[in-house]
């Protein structure tokens, strides 16, 4: 059925949490396989893949090329790109499986974050204005797809940010605004990022390097401009 695709970089202190929100689903045969994909982590990462049973990959770091390999392991007639720091909620399984019937569709979850309060509820509604209104979500919401869907959109490409961006924009562009679906189940994704710099200082970056990359400024400037 599925296969799981998580790109990892030092991602233990999340990971688990992850794994873990996918046990019920393997346990019923939904889950096939989860792949990760690692981009030369020195953390506990091969570990905790290994004790879950995940296939285990490893190669140059970067999230667009970490996708496309950990999609090139995977068996199963389904894909589930998932980043490393976002938990489905149970109500998941039945969203997907609902999805299964219609290979020409994708299907993106409900973002919401790890954190209480009015900025991250804030930024968590933007992002699905933006995904119902643009069909533009981003890779922390999942992306389930049909691999032969995935195969005929050329799969994700070898960047090193806005791979989904790209994706999604392939997406739409073949086959139209209803190829993706928004699911009603979250993905809770980690705000440490958001607390970290600061919730209106981190969409303001977001918005920024989006913009760039629109106007066509490589994604490898926008990355070194991203990190400093």
């Amino acid at each position: 059925m599925i296969s799981v695709v998580i790109p990892t970089l030092n991602a233990a202190p999340r990971l688990r949490d992850c794994l873990a929100a996918l046990v019920p689903a393997a346990i019923e045969g939904l889950v096939k396989e989860v792949v990760i994909s690692d981009g030369g982590s020195s953390d506990e990462t091969a570990a905790i893949a290994d004790d879950a049973g995940a296939v285990f990959c490893v190669g140059p770091k970067g999230r667009g090329g970490q996708l496309a390999r950990g999609a090139m392991q995977a068996r199963g007639a389904w894909l589930l790109f998932l980043h490393a720091d976002t938990v489905l909620d149970p109500g998941w399984r039945a969203d997907a499986a609902g999805l299964l019937n219609d290979e020409g569709r994708a299907g993106v979850f409900t973002l919401a974050f790890d954190s209480n309060g009015f900025a991250p509820a804030l930024v968590a509604a933007g992002a699905m204005a933006r995904t119902r209104l643009f069909s533009s979500p981003y890779g922390d919401q999942g992306l389930l797809i049909a691999r032969a869907l995935y195969d005929e959109i050329g799969g994700f490409s070898d960047m090193p940010l806005f791979e989904d961006v790209d994706f999604i924009r392939r997406l739409v562009a073949k086959k139209g605004r209803r190829a993706l679906v928004v699911l009603k189940s979250r993905a809770v994704t980690s705000a440490e990022r958001y607390e970290r710099d600061g919730y209106v200082a981190r969409v303001l970056k977001n918005a920024r390097c989006l913009a760039q990359y629109h106007m066509g400024v490589p994604p490898e400037r926008i990355a070194e401009r991203y990190r400093a």
